[in-house]
């Protein structure tokens, strides 16, 4: 837990959100500014920098974050017509120096979806 982080402060609870999942290693909710019509953020309770930073202890979680996100897609009717990213690094995007993943989804026109969102 870094006490200065803004993701370590939503999972401890000390800042809201909207949550759609967690358990005990994962907290997934929705992001406040959304990129697309269903935009939730998936958060690793433990706090790891970004992807970079990833080391073999880690394989489970992150194969776990990957089956939740799919979880996630489904329960929200969107299986199949989702985006799964992270950002790793600010030369990346990343802003918030906590590994997290974006879910995007919910379109209702292939038009409507773009290749490279900026999130």
């Amino acid at each position: 837990m870094d006490r200065d982080c803004v993701f370590c402060k939503v999972i401890n609870g000390d800042l809201p959100s909207t949550k759609e999942y967690e358990d005990g290693d994962i907290l997934a909710i929705r992001d406040i500014n959304p990129k697309a019509p269903i935009h939730v953020l998936i958060l690793s309770k433990k706090h790891i920098k970004n992807l970079s930073q990833v080391g073999e202890k880690d394989i489970g979680l992150i194969g776990k974050i990957n089956l939740i996100a799919a979880k996630i897609a489904k329960d929200l009717g969107i299986p199949g017509k989702f985006k799964l990213t992270t950002n790793s690094g600010e030369f990346a995007g990343q802003i918030v120096m906590h590994l997290h993943y974006h879910l995007l989804g919910g379109w209702s026109k292939k038009e409507d979806v773009v290749s490279e969102l900026k999130i």
